[in-house]
């Protein structure tokens, strides 16, 4: 009986790692974050288009997110090795000393509401990325705002750290509601 008992247990535990190991390893791929990071740099950041004397706290919140591009999606990440959404953002914030939340529908909770039309650079972007869900479970900032085009930077769990378009269909349906914090 022990020696069942003792085989279960050694079967669950290397399968349980077997497991692990699988997931880390689709979490890991980043073809298509490389050539996405290409991508970002189309974005021009703030610093080579607005004079340093007018530069403003948006400015340096999204140079610091900017360096982050290309990072791969990590849950509950906040670092170089993997970011998730909102610690992206709960750092590019945090090292520019304004406090955030760290979670997405708490992030939701702060500021003041505001319409897309007003939206600026700076500026948070939630989202519902799961159908039927209740509470917002994404969040982005908006990078630039031109010609109608709102494009912010995310981490995706596909992509990692890029810059997106408001006018992709995805994050189009998916949006919730914008908030300024600053």
């Amino acid at each position: 009986m022990l020696r069942k008992f003792i085989y279960i247990f050694l079967l669950v535990f290397i399968t349980g790692c077997g497991f692990k190991k699988r997931t880390s390893s689709t979490k890991t791929r980043t073809v298509s974050v490389e050539a996405r990071k290409d991508n970002t740099e189309n974005v021009t950041s703030p610093s080579s288009r607005t004079p340093t004397s007018k530069r403003t706290q948006a400015d340096y919140i999204i140079d610091t997110a900017l360096e982050f591009s290309g990072v791969r999606y990590k849950y509950g990440g906040t670092t170089k090795k993997g970011m998730d959404c909102s610690g992206l953002l709960y750092v590019a914030f945090g090292e520019n000393n304004v406090k955030l939340p760290r979670v997405s529908y708490h992030m939701a909770e702060e500021g003041k509401p505001i319409n897309l039309q007003e939206v600026t650079k700076g500026d948070l972007l939630f989202f519902r990325t799961t159908k039927g869900a209740k509470r917002i479970n994404h969040v982005g900032m908006v990078v630039t705002v031109e010609k109608g085009e709102i494009k912010f930077i995310h981490s995706s769990t596909s992509r990692g750290v890029m810059v997106s378009s408001l006018r992709e269909g995805y994050w189009n349906s998916a949006f919730v509601r914008a908030k300024r914090v600053l």
